[in-house]
């Protein structure tokens, strides 16, 4: 099935210039065109400024639904609507709940013929103190593939994950970064291979606009079965020409699990952990399990370079296992803030907005049971590995533990800058996430719209945290004591400072490789990987 939403998003990587994605609809007029609900009738037309409950609209679809939702084994609820309908709704449901809402343009929800049309501008145009768009996070999908990938990891797929370096011409950078299960790569491609051609296409110098739509076609299949032809460079200067088939991948988000021991004998624990997915809670609790056979660790080296996020209850359950209960008992893991409409109730739920616990049990995501007790690290320090591709959830835990007093060290480079989340909300078969709050600490911390950001020399306690700014080394596979990231986490731990690669007695060498990137590359993920979503009840 092919997702225009997807394919447009992720072709920003190599966009040209001039090419800009508008909406339909210009929003100036107004309807003569009404929607009739029994009880209950709305006004007719659009009139700015008044806005509906969402209840009014919702299920009201275009083309309802039949049979069972597999998500919930209940019937779905649509009935026979409108389009109209469906923009009433999103126009109201956003007006409710959205975090910015008094900066959104009511415009007519008749100018769109496109509900997803309507729903893109639904969002602020305003900028961040550093002049960056506010709201990068706005998007949707189709909502049988939603819980097809947030609930088992099916994706399509080549297997593995790219590190777009340098997107645009000439100069081109793209590099295999990770792959979705452990130690399975497809023939011919490893981490660090370097791409310098695509279907006949030169992927490092093209910049016409035929040439990047056959390079997004390439890099981001969108149906199973794709094939592609890769010319590619290996790490010791060699070439070679891949075909790559897409199908659907199971992702394996947490990889890598391993204990080293240090020359004075302390026990390390290492962990490559990529998406906050529903496999994933089963995945972490085996990991810590894993880490905890031969005695208890004294250190952990936690790898979120390419965790973009996901389900903000996985990631306080982790934070738990790292700190253990008595760090955590009656903390807070985060707390919700909505929109000024709401300062007491989350209004999507409607209950208080009391603080998010660190999670103590399993809540039954996945193969899991529910309300089983997780495995404690008990540690009161924890060494992270982060990059820009490191966001919201994966970003939580770090603002969560500083928040119970366990000492982060980071290591690697500024991560994205997500204190903000939603939760998915189908309405018609579509899936719609837009910001609804942003989270504090049990400090009350939550000001990381930059990141977190490394440094050698001092640590504020709140957005500036003590470690050390190393890139990412594509010389090495993940979870190798002589990989960059992960050889000076372990240098820092014998020797209590940064040091160099080199420096480290883990290392084998004396010189990152030829492929460590002096700024970390982008990894094209799906947009609701790299966010913080909360759980609906269920």
């Amino acid at each position: 099935m092919e997702v225009t939403f997807h394919r447009l998003s992720l072709s920003t990587f190599f966009a040209l210039s001039a090419s800009v994605l508008a909406a339909c609809g210009s929003g100036s007029g107004s309807s003569n065109e009404t929607t009739t609900l029994s009880g209950n009738n709305p006004p007719v037309g659009w009139q700015s400024g008044v806005f509906q409950s969402a209840d009014t609209f919702a299920t009201r679809c275009a083309s309802p639904r039949s049979g069972t939702d597999p998500s919930t084994d209940k019937p779905y609820l649509d009935v026979a609507g409108s389009v109209l309908d469906e923009n009433n709704w999103l126009r109201s449901w956003s007006h409710n709940t959205y975090l910015w809402y008094d900066e959104i343009e009511d415009r007519d929800p008749a100018g769109y013929v496109d509900p997803t049309k309507y729903f893109e501008v639904l969002k602020t145009d305003g900028l961040s103190p550093t002049g960056a768009a506010k709201d990068n996070f706005h998007f949707w999908m189709p909502t049988d593939e939603w819980n097809q990938q947030s609930q088992s990891g099916v994706s399509v797929g080549y297997g593995f994950h790219w590190a777009i370096v340098q997107s645009t011409a000439p100069g081109r950078e793209i590099l295999a970064a990770y792959s979705d299960r452990e130690s399975s790569w497809p023939e011919g491609i490893s981490r660090g291979a370097k791409v310098l051609a695509v279907d006949g296409v030169d992927a490092v110098n093209a910049d016409d606009q035929a040439s990047v739509d056959v390079l997004n076609a390439a890099f981001f299949p969108s149906e199973s079965g794709e094939t592609h032809e890769f010319q590619v460079e290996y790490l010791d200067g060699t070439t070679a020409t891949v075909t790559l088939t897409a199908s659907a991948v199971t992702s394996e988000p947490v990889q890598n699990v391993n204990v080293f021991e240090t020359s004075g004998g302390e026990r390390v624990g290492y962990m490559l952990f990529n998406d906050h997915i529903a496999t994933a809670e089963k995945g972490l609790v085996d990991a810590v399990n894993e880490l905890k056979t031969g005695g208890d660790i004294q250190e952990l080296v936690l790898d979120l370079r390419y965790n973009g996020g996901g389900y903000l209850a996985i990631a306080s359950q982790l934070a738990y296992m790292i700190a253990g209960g008595e760090a955590t008992a009656g903390k807070t893991f985060e707390q919700l803030e909505f929109n000024d409409q709401h300062p007491t109730r989350d209004p999507v739920t409607g209950e208080p907005l009391d603080p998010i616990p660190f999670i103590d049990v399993t809540v039954g995501l996945s193969s899991m049971s529910e309300n089983q007790p997780l495995p404690t690290l008990n540690l009161d320090r924890v060494f992270v590995l982060t990059s820009p591709n490191t966001c919201s959830a994966s970003e939580a835990i770090i603002n969560s533990l500083r928040g119970v007093d366990i000492e982060v060290v980071q290591i690697g480079a500024g991560t994205c800058g997500k204190p903000y989340g939603f939760y998915p909300t189908d309405n018609c078969g579509t899936t719609y996430f837009t910001i609804q709050f942003r989270g504090v600490n049990d400090k009350g911390f939550g000001d990381y719209s930059d990141g977190f950001m490394p440094n050698s020399n001092f640590d504020d306690g709140q957005a500036v945290v003590r470690g050390c700014e190393v890139g990412d080394d594509f010389s090495r596979p993940l979870g190798d004591t002589g990989e960059g990231r992960l050889a000076t986490a372990l240098n820092y731990i014998e020797e209590g400072s940064c040091g160099s690669f080199s420096a480290s007695s883990f290392s084998t060498e004396a010189a990152f490789g030829t492929r460590l990137s002096a700024s970390d590359g982008r990894i094209a993920k799906s947009a609701w990987r790299q966010n913080r979503i909360m759980l609906m009840s269920r």
